[in-house]
Formats: structure tokens, C-alpha cells, sequence
């Protein structure tokens, strides 16, 4: 429970302590999991001082138990290895001090860590932090490469000798690590994010040679694995050897099996580059000099068409045609003009012969009353009537006499 306290109602520093130890008195036991990282085994001694810490994160406590409970395990258990711990919580007052005291240690195996692992692994896909779709391509030709590697090992060798080998003007930032052990996961994790925060580095590389499943477990930790899923930048793999596959391989970007190989697959071969630059250049120039004969063909092809060698025969071959057209259209034309000309005048003649100028010339006269009417029949007329007379040079009036 809080305490009541202000600067008039301090409690001592004896108290603090001792509360402080009560409420640690009252946790039971725990099973707790962890990596020796310092273990002392002074001769004679009855306790035996181990440190356990969590690889995932910088956090450490102190273990005592008696000397029987360690000399169970002995055989099995060395710095660096991890084991579960049943241990109840301790606070040493004089010196304020959080310690756990072990009542039984037990050794983690390779099939256990093997299987929780693989609990990792499904948990961490059901996530999605392995699909193929957040998968980033890696550059053609990356200018500046981000290796993450142990200190003068033979991975670092490996792939900067490959790599300059391959193509001498890349540019590498080395950020050497510990690749096993406890401190291998934060530095592997630091240097990984120090390097994404470079503008500049187009891809990273995490290195490291061949080893036993316990050394490689840094590269399967949660915390590694999802510092790479937040990377900005194109992340690959080179971890072990072929068969090796910590969960990194899955996570990253692209898996190479090795780290020679990593440096095959991020840097190109310039003579590789360069014979497929040529080939291209070869191509091309094959292309272009079939496409410039076939069109020449196709081009003397045409011009040796008659229509084209000599494209005025044609109009030769058709002058006397169009000239014999011409001639017999005129005579036709002439035809039908005479035929309409004698029509015409046959027509004209009986016209004026059947015409009244003609009837009147041969001396009859046309009798017209005075409405114009023409007189047909006697009784049409009455006495002392005057009529009009048309003859064939004129007209006269005339009166009708009884």
C-alpha cells in the first residue's frame, strides 16, 4: 500500500528497505527462463553467484543457490546457457539489493528451443511480418552498402572481398557486433536501426558465419526480427550456412545461404554487366541492320514495279485508247446532233403546215365577233352584227347582212 509521506514525515532509508522487503517476501516462487552471463563458483564455497539475463533486452538479476542445486546441472550448464530457474525473489536490506535465490535450475535442450522457436515462427506469420508482399526489392546498383558483422571475422572477409571483387567502387558502413551471445541481440538491433537512420545506405547486410543452434539464437529473437520489419531499408540475410534458417531468413527482405553469397546477390559482376552490356550493343545493331536491308528490299522491290521504273508508259499504253474514246464519242455526239437536226426540221415543217398562218395564206379568213369568240356556225351570228375578219395579211371588219 502507498505510504503517507511529505518532507516533514520522512520515513528512513532502513524503512524504505525493509517495506520494500516485506512486499518482495510475499511473491511466491517462479519459473524463470534466461542466459547465464556470469557465473562464480569460488572453491569451498556452499552458494554459487550466477547472473541471468534476458537476451530480447538489456535487463539482468542476480541468482544465488546452494552449491548442491548447481552441482545437478554442472555437467550442462556454463556461461552463455540458457536455463529455466525455480527461484523465489530475495531483498537484501543492507545494501538494497534484488536478488533470486534457485531451488532448481534446469537446462534448456536444443528440441525445446527448437520448438518454441517454431511457436515464434507461427506466431510472428499469423502477423504477417513474413508475407511476400512486404518483401522490398533490393537496388540494381546500391552505392553505399550497411553491414552489420562480427569484429574481423571471416563473414565481414567475405563480403567485402566479394563484393569489391565483384564491383570495385561500392562503399560499405561496417558496424561491428557480437554476433552470439548476451550482448548480440541489442548491438545486432542497434546497428541495424543506426544504419536504416542513413539516408544514404541502400541496402543492409547481417552477417555471420556458420554455428551451433545456441549461437545463432540472437538471429531468431522477436526483438531482432521485428526491428527488420520496421526497417525502411532493403534488409538481407547472411546467417550460417546453407541449412541454417533462424527466423531472420524469414523476415528479411532476401535469404542468402551464405555470406559470399549475400555479396553475389546485393552487388552486381561488373565483367558480368559489362559482356551483357556488349551482347545488348551486338543485338541492337543486328536489329537495326536487318530492319535498313529489309527496307532497302522492300525499297528496290517497289522501284522495280513498271509503275514506278517508268511511270509514264502507262499513260502511253492509254493515249490511243482515250484518243479512239474521244473520236468515237464526237461521232456519236454527230450522230445524234444530225438525227435531232433533221427531227427538228421535219417536226418544224408540219408545224407550219398545220398551222392557221399557213390555212389563211392559201386564202381563208377566221370570223371573230367582238369578244374574240370565233364564229364556227352561222347561227351564232345575227343581222347587221359587225365581225372582225383575219386574213393572212391583216384584218377587217365586216357586217353581217340579213
Amino acid at each position: 500500500m502507498a505510504l503517507n509521506t511529505s518532507p516533514e514525515t520522512a520515513i528512513p532509508v532502513g524503512e524504505v528497505s525493509r517495506l520494500i522487503g516485506g512486499w518482495i517476501d510475499r511473491l511466491g516462487a517462479v519459473w524463470v527462463e534466461g542466459q547465464i552471463t556470469q557465473l562464480s563458483r569460488r572453491p569451498g564455497a556452499g552458494v554459487v553467484f550466477l547472473t541471468l539475463r534476458d537476451p530480447s533486452f538489456d535487463i539482468s538479476v542476480s541468482v544465488t543457490c546452494y552449491r548442491q542445486v548447481f552441482d545437478a546441472v554442472a555437467d550442462v550448464v556454463s556461461e552463455g546457457a540458457r536455463v529455466v530457474v525455480h527461484a523465489k525473489p530475495e531483498w537484501y536490506a543492507p545494501r538494497g539489493q534484488l536478488s533470486l535465490r534457485a531451488a532448481e535450475i534446469r537446462p534448456v535442450g536444443v528440441g525445446e528451443l527448437l520448438a518454441r522457436l517454431e511457436q515464434l515462427k507461427k506466431s510472428l506469420a499469423a502477423e504477417g511480418l513474413f508475407a511476400a508482399e512486404r518483401k522490398k526489392p533490393l537496388p540494381f546498383l546500391p552505392q553505399l552498402i550497411g553491414l552489420v558483422c562480427g569484429r574481423a571475422s571471416a563473414a565481414e572477409r567475405d563480403v567485402l572481398e566479394n563484393a569489391r571483387h565483384r564491383w570495385p567502387a561500392v562503399r560499405f558502413e561496417v558496424r561491428n557486433v557480437a554476433v552470439q551471445g548476451v550482448h548480440a541481440v541489442p548491438q545486432v538491433v542497434q546497428a541495424v536501426k543506426e544504419l536504416d537512420e542513413l539516408g544514404e545506405v541502400d541496402v543492409i547486410i547481417v552477417a555471420r558465419g556458420g554455428g551451433s543452434v545456441e549461437d545463432l539464437l540472437p538471429f531468431s529473437d522477436e526483438q531482432l526480427v521485428r526491428a527488420v520489419a520496421e526497417c525502411r531499408t532493403p534488409v538481407v540475410s547472411a546467417i550460417g550456412h546453407e541449412p541454417d534458417n533462424p527466423l531472420l531468413d524469414h523476415v528479411a527482405d532476401l535469404r542468402a545461404s551464405t555470406p559470399t553469397d549475400a555479396a553475389k546477390k546485393v552487388v552486381p559482376d561488373v565483367g558480368e554487366e559489362y559482356e551483357r552490356v556488349r551482347l545488348l550493343r551486338d543485338r541492337a545493331r543486328r536489329c537495326v541492320e536487318a530492319f535498313v536491308e529489309r527496307e532497302e528490299r522492300g525499297l528496290a522491290h517497289a522501284l522495280a514495279r513498271p509503275s514506278i521504273e517508268d511511270p509514264h508508259r502507262m499513260i502511253d499504253e492509254r493515249a490511243d485508247h482515250v484518243a479512239s474514246l474521244v473520236d468515237r464519242s464526237r461521232r456519236t455526239l454527230g450522230h445524234l446532233l444530225d438525227r435531232a437536226d433533221s427531227e427538228l426540221t421535219h417536226t418544224h415543217a408540219r408545224v407550219v403546215a398545220l398551222s392557221p398562218a399557213a390555212t389563211l395564206k392559201r386564202g381563208y379568213a377566221v370570223l371573230q365577233k367582238a369578244d374574240g369568240h370565233v364564229v364556227r356556225d352561222p347561227g351564232e351570228v345575227s343581222a347587221e352584227e359587225t365581225l372582225r375578219a383575219r386574213v393572212s395579211e391583216g384584218e377587217f371588219s365586216v357586217r353581217v347582212d340579213a
